[in-house]
């Protein structure tokens, strides 16, 4: 209904919020994600030890009688930047947790029905990789310079005003935008938590406007089946890529002035530091979602994309599991392996992608070693043990993680 006709106005949607069968899938929702307890303490053991029937009746009440009031986010600071800078988290308490999940799940059949191509964060159907594929198809068909624009602090810089002024244009429901109000009061004057449950979808809400001008970008500028602009958005990191000809330089400068425009109409402010013009035929690079792009040219004298993990990705995976092997040294292998194993398959399962093999084999030697190590250790021997233990029994036997082929995407 809100794909057919994308002016309507929903109401009476606040009562859906508060029915037990939504609160129970805002319930399993927020305790996929699990996480850290918000500033009540109250962690999830906590409330299937007294019974989650309970917990949520309490919270329906609460809705129900337009007594529920969020907490205050508590607020969590992780290092980022190679510990040169802090993140802020904004964690809420789990009651208010299932509270935005149930909320999402209302608003967001709405606004899915809005949102454009380009938008590739936490979105149904949707992932990291397939926007990192279609920057690389956007390469093949030579668009080689790209607008890298950073945004300054996003999450934490959202007007409330302009972003309830958004979903009011799609809801006309007043204890809807009352309700969502309070979620964002709960994170202080400006911005969306970064650990709510919600706040993706808000966030998506909020740029969806800047997608809409990128696509009429592409339209005005399209000559038969070929777009001379693209791009791909995830959260708060946006790529754009204009056609590599000299006679389109104007429209990578109507692009960039337009971007800035929106960008200003939204009250963000732009990390100039961080901001900048590529040119992918000069041999520049580029960085994505944790990716590099470069243009090479193949064997065959073809140009195409390179994409592999940036280097420090890399080294914070290694300075992760250093710190595991360090913290474990006393511990046995199996130990050792329970911990390092999740990382990997987490890491590796992003990153598997594009040109990736390289760096996939570094890693994979470089745990087999620090493994040979920590074994040779335990026995105070020195050396890596080759001839003690073969490949074989330290992938099968031990059950180190050992999958680390690349899959090929379809660049979008």
């Amino acid at each position: 209904m809100a794909k057919a006709d994308t002016t309507k106005r929903f109401g009476d949607l606040y009562a859906y919020v508060g029915e037990l069968e939504t609160l129970r899938a805002g319930y399993d929702l927020a305790k996929r994600n699990n996480g850290a307890p918000g500033i009540d303490g109250v962690t999830f053991e906590a409330i299937e030890a007294a019974g989650v029937d309970a917990f949520l009746a309490q919270l329906r009440d609460e809705l129900v009688a337009r007594t529920y009031w969020p907490l205050r986010n508590r607020r969590v600071e992780i290092p980022k930047d190679e510990g040169t800078k802090v993140r802020v988290l904004g964690i809420p308490a789990i009651g208010d947790r299932v509270a935005q999940g149930a909320l999402k799940l209302i608003l967001e059949p709405i606004f899915e029905a809005d949102f454009h191509d380009g938008s590739y964060g936490y979105r149904p159907q949707r992932s990291a990789q397939g926007a990192v594929a279609r920057v690389a198809g956007a390469i093949v068909k030579n668009k080689t310079r790209v607008i890298d624009l950073d945004l300054a602090a996003y999450f934490d810089s959202v007007r409330h005003d302009l972003l309830l002024a958004k979903v009011a244009r799609r809801v006309r429901d007043a204890e809807i935008l009352h309700l969502l109000k309070l979620m964002l009061k709960a994170s202080g004057k400006r911005g969306v938590p970064q650990g709510g449950v919600i706040s993706p979808l808000l966030s998506n809400v909020y740029l969806n406007e800047v997608d809409a001008m990128l696509e009429r970008a592409k339209e005005v500028t399209r000559n038969g089946q070929y777009t001379y602009v693209e791009y791909a958005r995830y959260a708060d990191d946006l790529t754009v890529l204009v056609d590599g000809y000299r006679r389109h330089d104007w429209l990578l400068q109507a692009v960039d002035r337009r971007l800035r425009e929106e960008f200003a109409k939204l009250d963000l402010c732009l990390n100039e530091a961080k901001s900048r013009i590529v040119d992918l035929a000069r041999g520049e690079a580029f960085d994505f979602l944790g990716f590099q792009f470069r243009r090479i040219r193949s064997r065959r004298g073809v140009w195409r994309p390179q994409y592999t993990p940036q280097q420090k990705k890399r080294a914070r995976l290694l300075q992760k599991l250093k710190e595991v092997f360090e913290r474990y040294q006393s511990q046995p292998i199996r130990r050792v392996i329970d911990e390092v194993n999740p990382i990997l398959r987490g890491w590796v399962n992003y990153f598997r992608i594009g040109h990736a093999a390289r760096t996939l084999g570094f890693v994979k030697d470089w745990v087999e070693k620090k493994v040979r190590r920590h074994m040779m250790r335990a026995r105070s021997r020195s050396g890596f043990g080759w001839k003690r233990w073969s490949r074989a029994w330290i992938y099968k036997t031990l059950g180190l993680f050992a999958d680390y082929r690349v899959r090929h995407l379809i660049q979008a």
